[in-house]
C-alpha cells in the first residue's frame, strides 16, 4: 500500500511516500503554506498524485508524552485532513523526528538554504519510516 507520511509544521509541512511493499519511505515535497484548509487541498493533491491508500500524520508530543498545542493542531488537521482526502489518517508520535532529520542531513553535509528546504520532507520521512517499522513489528 502507498502511504503518505505528514510532518506539519507552522511555516512548511513536510511530505514523504513510501514504496507499495511498505519498506521504505523517501522525501516527496515541502509545502508552505499557513492556511490550513489550502494547506489541507495541498496535502489531498499530493496523496491522489501519489496514489496513496493511507495518511500519516506526525504527532508531536511532549518529550514526556504529554500534548500541547502543537499536538491539538495535528490531532485537528488529522480529522479534517481525513474529512476532505475520504482516506483513512493514522497519527504517529514525531518525538525526535526533528533532531533525527537534522542529524541525516548533517551526516549528508547538507547545509544552509538547502537544508530550510528539505528538513521537513526528512522529518516527513523519519515519520514515515517510523510508523512503517511499527507495522513490521520492528519499532
Amino acid at each position: 500500500m502507498i502511504i503518505l507520511g505528514v510532518d506539519l509544521g507552522k511555516a512548511r509541512t513536510g511530505l514523504a511516500v513510501c514504496d507499495r511493499s511498505e519498506i521504505l519511505a523517501s522525501p516527496l515535497t515541502v509545502l508552505t503554506e499557513h492556511n490550513r484548509e489550502r494547506l489541507i487541498g495541498k496535502i489531498c493533491a499530493a496523496a491522489k498524485e501519489a496514489k496513496a491508500e493511507l495518511l500519516v500524520v506526525g504527532l508531536p508530543k511532549n518529550m514526556d508524552g504529554s500534548e500541547g498545542e502543537s499536538a491539538q493542531n495535528a490531532r485537528e488537521t488529522a480529522v479534517l485532513l481525513e474529512k476532505a482526502a475520504q482516506l483513512p489518517v493514522m497519527l504517529w508520535d514525531e518525538r525526535g523526528t526533528t533532531v533525527t532529520a537534522h542529524g541525516y542531513l548533517n551526516e549528508t553535509n547538507v547545509r544552509g538554504k538547502k537544508r530550510k528546504a528539505v528538513v521537513d520532507a526528512v522529518a516527513a520521512t523519519v515519520i514515515l519510516q517510523s510508523y512503517l517499522d511499527g507495522r513490521r513489528g520492528k519499532g
